[in-house]
């Protein structure tokens, strides 16, 4: 038997029967009177111990079969990174439930055709800014039969479609006055193979895909992680990225339960940079674009600086930890009297700014979720904080491989976790095969599930790979078009594009976004549709060329993108665009014969139309 198959029985044996219900009993078991979850109000922090956690749970579970959850019926999430909001997973997952999370952001439109697709008879709202969202469409949601409101319910008291989180917290304990065996034996009734969540990932063709993470798959990545990075019971973990990314519900639920993890919640993202340095958590992980905010957050602290001769030492500092992490990373020498400068400013800077941003304790620095620029990584290895890259797919229960704490290649994505075997095709494309990857695949999609699963259970995953000597992987290309942005979100641009190519002017958009912070997009004019525009509304039109350079003209695609955005969550959203000037055909070579983007020509072609949008 090979290394990594022993790996895979080690784990399966590990975890063989178990489903979440086992794992927050455990808990409380070990360590019932421990704090779990961490919330800020009033300014304050206050907490839930394991026991409490469980109870809570209980409470929903039991107070969703009081309104007649059926075992396999899906529930909705929508809410921010609060306890409740894990609490009522957790609940819906007891009862035998599967829960959905929705992204925050997720316009009408994206909700209807989420909730739609899983059939969702109850929905766990945090508020009235998402329930205004769902009464628009809730005529289209034959099948949704009421909405639990966690705050703001009392609004709504001759709503009957309508409850209190409250009140159904207290149908659940009046339930479980009685029925405490109902409850445990209903959790003990849940299937390793029953899902843990559906989660929605973008696909190109722009509806989302359901992704079946089984209780199998989350407890499995979950135990294997754990040997991959010796997690300590208690350690500390702050979840703030939303929890409808498989990453961080991965890490804020899967990991940080099955490994006794106290985490602590952050509701707003850009309120992590404030809770981290209370925390000072021994994990956190951050996409690419919160590295790169903390990276200028620690800049602008540096240049700002009043003192004149701290702000050169500390300028300096941070120039030759650069330096010498750039060096090292590239197998450069570094020179004595460089690495002497750098053990002393260790000592008077780069030990402060780790314990002013909060990760002087940090263990592990995780980034994830898209590909991270050398130059973030050599700034933060030169503070040391050496972040740890991660690579995975919401397939693959989130990481498939990763670099660990003593094991560690900067610019690869690691090796795979135990357990997991990876191979390359012919063309490069990486193949991944384990527990950590669905064999369920796309809730409903039977086609969609062949083209990405083989009849051998590896997940073609659409990535380009190299394998160096030592076994350490890099991404070098994809073969899907999916957008990742610099935030780690998966974004589907033929989505965006047809939002606007629904105005008659518009002939053809390329959206534009990987590895960036925002979405733009490169549009092209239709010249019949131009010419009969132009003459409808008093423009002239000597050409396509002066018709698209037109104020008019791009107050009228304005108008079109921000109709098309309405449809569209913010990180879809196209914040810039430009009209090109002339037109796209297969003989300009940006079109193939059938008229489909040639991405990577056009990405070329008008890179400096590109850039200019992104300075």
């Amino acid at each position: 038997m090979s290394e990594v198959a022993t790996l895979r029985a080690q784990v399966d044996e590990a975890v063989k029967g178990k489903n979440f219900g086992h794992v927050l009993e455990r808990n409380v078991r070990e360590r019932g009177d421990k704090p779990a979850m961490s919330w800020r109000h009033d300014d304050q922090w206050h907490h839930y111990t394991w026991r409490e956690v469980r109870e809570r749970v209980a409470e929903v579970a039991m107070g969703l079969k009081a309104l007649g959850l059926n075992k396999g019926d899906a529930v909705a999430i929508q809410a921010r990174n609060i306890p409740d909001h894990v609490i009522a997973d957790q609940g819906i997952l007891h009862a035998g439930g599967v829960p959905v999370s929705f992204y925050n952001t997720f316009s009408p439109d994206q909700i209807q055709y989420i909730a739609g697709h899983c059939e969702a008879r109850f929905a766990i709202l945090e508020g009235k800014a998402f329930l205004e969202r769902w009464e628009k469409i809730r005529s289209e949601l034959p099948k949704l039969e009421k909405v639990v409101l966690i705050n703001g319910a009392e609004e709504y008291a001759n709503e009957d479609w309508i409850m209190s989180y409250d009140d159904l917290l207290a149908r659940g304990r009046e339930a479980l006055k009685d029925g405490r065996d109902d409850f445990e034996g209903t959790w003990r009734e849940v299937s390793p193979d029953d899902p843990a969540t559906l989660i929605y990932t973008s696909g190109t063709t722009g509806n989302p895909k359901g992704v079946v993470t089984t209780n199998y798959n989350a407890i499995w990545t979950a135990h294997s992680s754990q040997m991959m990075e010796n997690y300590t019971p208690g350690s500390t973990y702050v979840s703030y990225l939303p929890l409808a990314h498989s990453a961080e519900r991965v890490a804020t639920i899967y990991v940080s339960f099955y490994t006794q993890t106290q985490v602590y919640y952050c509701p707003e993202v850009l309120q992590v940079f404030e809770i981290v340095p209370q925390v000072h958590p021994y994990s956190f992980l951050a996409v690419p674009r919160v590295w790169e905010k903390l990276q200028a957050g620690i800049m602008a602290k540096v240049s700002a600086e009043p003192d004149a001769k701290k702000r050169k030492i500390a300028s300096g500092a941070l120039a030759t930890g650069t330096e010498v992490a750039r060096r090292m990373r590239e197998g450069e020498p570094v020179p004595l009297g460089m690495k002497i400068k750098n053990a002393l400013f260790e000592k008077l800077v780069f030990s402060k700014i780790r314990g002013q941003i909060g990760l002087d304790k940090c263990e592990l620095p995780l980034s994830g979720a898209a590909p991270i620029s050398p130059s973030t990584l050599d700034f933060f290895d030169g503070i040391g904080v050496h972040i740890i890259e991660l690579y995975g797919l919401t397939e693959t229960s989130a990481p498939a491989l990763g670099n660990t704490a003593k094991e560690r290649k900067s610019g690869t994505v690691g090796k795979p976790l135990p357990g997991v075997e990876i191979r390359l095709l012919e063309d490069g494309e990486l193949l991944v095969r384990g527990g950590n990857v669905t064999l369920s695949g796309y809730y409903r999609e039977p086609e969609k599930t062949a083209e990405a699963f083989d009849a051998e259970g590896w997940l073609h995953t659409g990535d380009i790979a190299e394998i160096d000597a030592d076994g350490f992987v890099k991404i070098v290309d994809r073969k899907k078009e999916l957008i990742i942005t610099a935030g780690g979100k998966n974004v589907a641009p033929s989505n965006i594009e047809s939002m606007l190519k629904v105005h008659p002017l518009i002939s053809q958009v390329c959206a534009i976004g990987d590895r960036r912070r925002f979405i733009s997009a490169l549009i092209v004019l239709d010249p019949e549709a131009s010419m009969a525009w132009a003459k409808a509304n008093g423009v002239p039109f000597e050409s396509l060329e002066s018709f698209a350079a037109n104020e008019r003209v791009h107050a009228e695609i304005q108008k079109a993108v921000d109709e098309g955005n309405s449809h569209l969550n913010g990180v879809e959203q196209v914040k810039k665009f430009r009209i090109l000037q002339t037109e796209w055909t297969p003989e300009s070579e940006e079109l193939t014969p059938s008229l489909k983007l040639k991405r990577r020509v056009i990405l070329e072609k008008y890179d400096d139309d590109i850039e200019a949008m992104y300075a």
